[in-house]
């Protein structure tokens, strides 16, 4: 049988490969799948000429996924050195790979990611259009936009962001309640400035059911981008933030009228005591549409820490409902990352997922934690370094400071409660100042 997207193959009752991989991967039935992504609480992007995706679901009741952003930069334009953060980020099992590129040969950049990368792809077509046409901001025409979307979609992008929210309306309420931190989405303060520049409204808004058309064709999931989060704790959940989530609410019901999937993309900058409100908020006015979170990073002290300060409130988020989390570097805010910035990065929001994945009761989530323990307390090394997030790092720090007595480590020598525990369950004596009889 025939059908156009995901969501329009679920809703006429097809189980489509995808689905099928989907439902493996996730140990989830399959018909319940497909019944959460007819009815857009699960999606799985999968652009039809991403010929080399291996297919992920995000949504309600899947393991939280995480996303890495890369890609050039004017300042930063090597191309090899991106292929090898792709790389690296394969290596590490990351779901998704966002190309962030803005400058230079965009397009030969994101076709190689896309033909080298089973990881869904996602883009920004804001980011491109200025290097697609090399002209000002403020001489691109709304139908160019558009068709810097339709490139991307031919490309094979699983997912766009499209900042469809920040429209005259949304833009009238954020003039009238100002924010320390104005508009730090960069998409959005793009768009905003078009918008004034030019004294029109959004393209990405005003044609919407346009760029649904594209997204139909070749199954691209809109990511609808957030373009008033905050980019500071004092800026969260206030006016603009809240009207333009209302504004995605809607644009979300008007592409599932097209049978296009939908994320919603959130915070941002948040105290911790805001996150779980806004989770709820989001599902709400979304209609259940999956939540990808930047962070939300609970405090604005730490450049140079912020896969940290994002790690903690991706954990709090992902646990309360979101289920996406786009990974922080720590040289968020100060640089383009590093290959080993990059890494650090992605490693603190698997750490995140995982931790939220427990509280949230996921199928073969907590089984991962008792079979580090169970090594732990054998003092079986090898098994933990396999069992470990990060093995590398863990086989490096055992190396550099290696113990006495192999049973145990430099931290606790021959006190090691593991060590010593299993000696006296065993009826054995313990010697902790003479050598063992």
């Amino acid at each position: 049988m025939n059908y156009t997207t995901q969501m329009d193959a679920a809703r006429r009752g097809i189980i489509t490969k995808e689905m099928q991989i989907v439902s493996k991967k996730e140990s989830i039935d399959v018909e319940l799948l497909r019944e959460k992504v007819a009815k857009g609480r699960i999606v799985i992007p999968a652009n039809k000429n991403h010929i080399s995706l291996d297919a992920e679901g995000v949504g309600e009741g899947l393991r939280t996924k995480i996303n890495v952003n890369l890609g050039i930069s004017k300042d930063c334009c090597n191309v090899e050195s991106e292929l090898e953060k792709v790389k690296t980020a394969l290596n590490l099992k990351a779901e998704s790979i966002m190309d962030l590129s803005s400058y230079g040969k965009t397009e030969e950049f994101r076709t190689k990611l896309v033909n080298m990368s089973p990881a869904m792809i996602g883009t920004v077509p804001i980011y491109d259009a200025v290097g697609f046409y090399d002209k000002e901001l403020q001489d691109i025409t709304a139908k160019e936009f558009l068709e810097v979307v339709r490139r991307h979609a031919e490309n094979g992008v699983d997912f766009m962001t499209i900042h469809a929210g920040i429209n005259r309306a949304t833009a009238e309420i954020f003039k009238r309640n100002r924010r320390l931190n104005h508009i730090v989405s960069r998409g959005g303060s793009l768009l905003y400035a078009w918008m004034e520049l030019n004294n029109k409204e959004n393209p990405f808004f005003e044609y919407y059911d346009e760029i649904c058309d594209i997204c139909r064709e070749y199954d691209v999931t809109i990511s609808l981008g957030d373009a008033c989060r905050p980019g500071s704790i004092n800026d969260s959940t206030d006016a603009s933030q809240i009207k333009e989530l209302i504004v995605l609410g809607e644009l979300t019901k008007r592409a599932w009228e097209k049978d296009v999937q939908v994320i919603v993309e959130g915070p941002g900058h948040m105290a911790i005591n805001e996150i779980e409100a806004n989770m709820l908020i989001e599902k709400k006015l979304c209609h259940g549409a999956p939540f990808y979170v930047l962070g939300p990073i609970v405090t604005d002290i730490a450049p140079g820490y912020d896969h940290i300060t994002s790690a903690i409130g991706g954990a709090i988020a992902a646990s309360k409902g979101a289920d996406f989390l786009c990974y922080v570097t720590p040289a968020e805010h100060l640089r383009l990352p590093s290959l080993d910035d990059m890494k650090e990065g992605i490693i603190a929001t698997k750490i995140a997922a995982h931790a939220a994945d427990i509280a949230k009761g996921i199928k073969g989530a907590k089984e991962w934690d008792y079979k580090m323990s169970e090594a732990r307390q054998r003092l079986d090394w090898e098994e933990m370094f396999k069992l470990s997030i990060d093995p590398e790092k863990a086989r490096r720090y055992r190396a550099q400071s290696k113990p006495q007595h192999e049973d145990s480590c430099t931290m606790c020598g021959k006190m090691c409660s593991m060590r010593n525990m299993n000696k006296v369950m065993e009826g054995k004596n313990i010697n902790i100042l003479r050598e063992d009889d």
